[in-house]
């Protein structure tokens, strides 16, 4: 039984973007499976002391090497997840062509630049990579997994891709293309047609200001970030994609079409989940409890490559478009 599918660009993004959905689909029994469409290879590395990374610098512009570690690191975070082992894109089948000989079909991480703290755009030296793979390369894949799991979510960016990331865009037009696909009669090897919702993570543009704000006033935090050479976002900085006006979502939810997912039961597997992708990601840590962070709604926090320090926030915000002739389904404290 797979009550939630997550597709996702890179190694960390499932968790960063839907551990919350993920953790609480396991907690309840549903089932969750995570589909990694690239493994990485051109991420940045933080190799830190008193983490996982120390002392793996080297890894960063070894594209093989770099992969076989995130995988690693993506094992372990799915299992803090209880979402399973990793599935990887290039590694399914395609229902129009059938199996394609391990390893000679990678979709390879197209890499990205920081045009800004929290946005991401293409980077120009990498001239192929999995955003500019043909759509139904990727989406036939995955429509024949969604054929065969039959889940009730499918989660995944918003048309953004949460920050600018090309391969999270990409990823996002997969997704949205696969579901069309495994609903299509027409798509022949694949299995019987099935409808799953899509869930598109967002967040409320006044709660992440809010958060952010929480963040960067509280004491601790302001040591920690200078002890650390860390910065926080700049307020007057755009909001990077997800970020969505408070009165559409408000009429999303009015019309059905919104969903929450409450962080707080499963805090200590998402955060133990962020701590697995320690190339990646830094000093993921809970805000002590009754603190005036928690009562901000700001549960934790962590950095990425970037050193800019980010909210853990309360609840996880996803739109949803439910299929025709469907009931909507949900996980979490939206039900």
């Amino acid at each position: 039984m797979t009550g939630v599918l997550a597709v996702h660009a890179h190694p960390d993004d499932e968790t960063l973007s839907t551990g919350a959905l993920l953790a609480t689909a396991s907690a309840a029994g549903r089932g969750a499976v995570v589909v990694t469409c690239t493994r990485g290879e051109r991420g940045e590395v933080l190799a830190l002391p008193g983490t996982t990374s120390h002392g793996l610098a080297a890894l960063e512009g070894d594209g093989p090497a770099l992969a076989a570690h995130r995988e690693v690191e993506l094992t372990a975070a799915l299992t803090a997840l209880g979402a399973g082992v990793p599935t990887f894109l290039d590694e399914l089948s395609d229902p129009r062509r059938g199996a394609a000989p391990a390893g000679t079909d990678r979709f390879e991480d197209s890499g990205m630049v920081w045009v800004r703290p929290g946005l991401a755009g293409p980077d120009p030296a990498v001239p192929g990579g999995f955003s500019l793979r043909p759509l139904d390369d990727g989406a036939a894949r995955l429509a024949g997994l969604v054929r065969r799991l039959r889940p009730d979510v499918v989660a995944t960016y918003e048309a953004g891709g949460g920050y600018g990331h090309p391969d999270h865009v990409r990823a996002h037009q997969v997704t949205v293309q696969a579901l069309h696909l495994a609903a299509d009669p027409a798509l022949e090897g694949g299995g019987e047609p099935w409808a799953a919702e899509l869930w598109q993570r967002v967040a409320p543009a006044s709660t992440l200001r809010a958060e952010r704000a929480a963040l960067a006033a509280d004491p601790a935090v302001r040591a920690l970030a200078a002890e650390a050479g860390l910065t926080f976002p700049d307020p007057d900085d755009a909001l990077p994609a997800l970020a969505r006006d408070d009165a559409l979502l408000a009429a999303a939810d009015d019309a059905g079409h919104l969903r929450t997912v409450d962080v707080a039961p499963v805090l200590g597997p998402v955060l133990d989940a962020m701590r697995a992708h320690a190339t990646q990601v830094q000093h993921a840590t809970a805000a002590p409890a009754g603190s005036a962070l928690a009562a901000a709604g700001v549960l934790g926090w962590y950095a990425l490559s970037n050193g800019v320090l980010a909210p853990v926030g309360a609840q996880e915000v996803y739109l949803v478009t439910t299929p025709t002739g469907r009931r909507p389904t949900s996980v979490g404290s939206g039900a």
